[in-house]
């Protein structure tokens, strides 16, 4: 596949980061977010997130103490994500998606998640991904 990416690396990031950060702007949909999955095939993954108004400005591979929310999945279900099989809000919601920090970014957040931009932009970013 031309162009495509390792999912959960850092060129895969970077190209959420270029694909989500040119959606529409939505004040208040603001936070840094650690990510946390769990059995993937090379062990442990964390990166960090920071959305400002509903754009993704950096995404980072490791950990950062400052993270407002950390969000926690099985590398299953994080697949079942990316590939858009599986609604981020929904599995959140059914508790497959584990949330400690500040719940008001979260829902500051779940807007941005649930637009018609960022499926496509998340879908774009699927069909450049080497799972």
């Amino acid at each position: 596949m031309a162009d495509s990416v390792a999912y959960l690396s850092q060129a895969w990031l970077d190209l959420q980061c270029d694909l989500v950060g040119a959606l529409p702007e939505r004040p208040g949909a603001t936070a840094t977010v650690q990510h946390v999955v769990s059995g993937a095939p090379d062990g442990e993954i964390r990166w960090t997130e920071q959305i400002v108004d509903g754009r993704l400005t950096v995404a980072t591979l490791g950990d950062d103490p400052n993270a407002e929310v950390t969000l926690t999945q099985t590398y299953a279900d994080a697949v079942e994500i990316a590939r858009g099989e599986l609604d981020a809000n929904a599995a959140f919601m059914q508790g497959r998606v584990k949330v400690v920090g500040d719940m008001g970014k979260v829902m500051a957040l779940m807007p941005l998640t649930d637009s018609d931009e960022y499926r496509a932009a998340i879908a774009k970013l699927a069909g450049r991904t080497v799972f």
